[in-house]
């Protein structure tokens, strides 16, 4: 019994509010923050974009959906890349099968346009984790990754990656030292200051360009909250 509870919570789809109502608080704050990406680097052309956290359960899924969602909103050519081979969840925010992905890209069993799947909003495509591989560092790291931003940069304004959190393991250093920018999702009230600045040294370490950071959860008065609030430039 215990278990069946356990595997409902884990497959619960995630709140897609700027799809859902996109007159809300939260949706206008998602707004805010594809504004604040977008002036955070004036010269430079920003293409990938790495959404990690410092541990797990601090939002960096949801963060990385809603934001790829506005920026289809605005008119871009989005892809959504879920880059957490590990524990995969974009799949269920949504609703689509996970039998092929971005480990079947890296692993060249499939080509780019066999995996890519529509979300059923306009601009925005999805690609999936797909099979979980035993060496996903290593896939992450390789000449294939490489290819592959460079051909989804070929066909999309902007791609986003969903990294695993810093803290935990590996992937999210290797992949944000292969985007152009990375921002880092604290949970407010639950983030302890020292997880956050041990996992923007880690990032640093990488040469991440840390473009910013998303304070989710900021207790704005009582009893209100914004889904998302703040996006602060590093």
């Amino acid at each position: 019994m215990f278990k069946k509870k356990k595997l409902l919570l884990q497959i619960a789809p995630r709140n897609l509010v700027t799809r859902d109502n996109t007159h809300s608080i939260a949706s206008e704050q998602y707004r805010t923050i594809r504004t604040n990406i977008n002036f955070s680097m004036p010269d430079d052309e920003l293409k990938t974009i790495l959404i990690t956290s410092a541990v797990s359960g601090e939002g960096k899924s949801t963060s990385a959906a809603n934001i790829a969602v506005v920026f289809a909103q605005e008119g871009k050519k989005v892809l959504l890349v879920d880059g957490d081979m590990r524990r995969p969840t974009m799949h269920y925010t949504f609703r689509t099968t996970n039998s092929m992905g971005l480990s079947n890209l890296l692993t060249r069993q499939w080509n780019t346009d066999d995996v890519v799947d529509k979300t059923g909003v306009e601009g925005l495509d999805l690609i999936t984790c797909g099979q979980i591989p035993p060496n996903p560092a290593e896939l992450l790291g390789s000449k294939s990754m490489d290819l592959l931003i460079k051909e989804f940069k070929l066909k999309y304004d902007i791609i986003i990656f969903d990294a695993p959190p810093v803290l935990s393991v590996a992937d999210a250093q290797i992949l944000s030292n292969k985007c152009d920018g990375t921002i880092l999702v604290i949970n407010s009230g639950v983030t302890d200051k020292e997880s956050a600045k041990k996992a923007r040294d880690v990032l640093q370490t990488s040469n991440a360009n840390i473009i910013g950071a998303v304070l989710n959860n900021f207790k704005l008065e009582k009893n209100h909250y914004y889904s998302q609030s703040y996006f602060t430039t590093s």
